[in-house]
């Protein structure tokens, strides 16, 4: 895994026994576990704190959005993906996006286009077809 067990320990209790200090991770490390353990990337990085868990819409047996709207977020998460990885795309000091940024560049992009979308939704639909809760 490249990770010694004495890491992991602390990395599971979260401080350094020698000397008391909170340990977190790098998102390099996470992956390693991840991939060791078959564990979901994202899941760990939300746990270490590096990404704010996305919110579920909520729902009652059904899912907020339809497979259209699932399909244009999709599509618009693709175009702008492949605009960031063509050669004007995004840099950091003139070197590339490594594999880890652009995962969370990904997941950040992909949670403001569905809450653009929830927002549009609410707003743009009569208060008439609305559930109570949105009224």
């Amino acid at each position: 895994m490249g990770i010694s067990h004495t890491y992991l320990d602390t990395i599971e209790k979260g401080f350094d026994k020698r000397s008391g200090k909170q340990v977190k991770p790098t998102p390099e490390t996470l992956e390693l576990i991840s991939n060791a353990y078959k564990y979901p990337y994202e899941d760990l990085m939300v746990i270490a704190g590096y990404i704010k868990q996305i919110q579920k819409p909520k729902s009652n047996n059904q899912n907020f959005f339809s497979e259209k709207d699932e399909r244009d977020i999709a599509k618009k998460l693709e175009s702008i993906l492949n605009d960031l990885e063509s050669d004007s795309g995004v840099a950091f000091y003139g070197e590339p996006m490594d594999d880890v940024t652009r995962e969370l560049v990904k997941a950040q992009i992909e949670s403001n286009l569905r809450t653009a979308k929830q927002l549009a939704k609410k707003k743009f639909t009569p208060k008439k077809y609305r559930n109570d809760d949105d009224k």
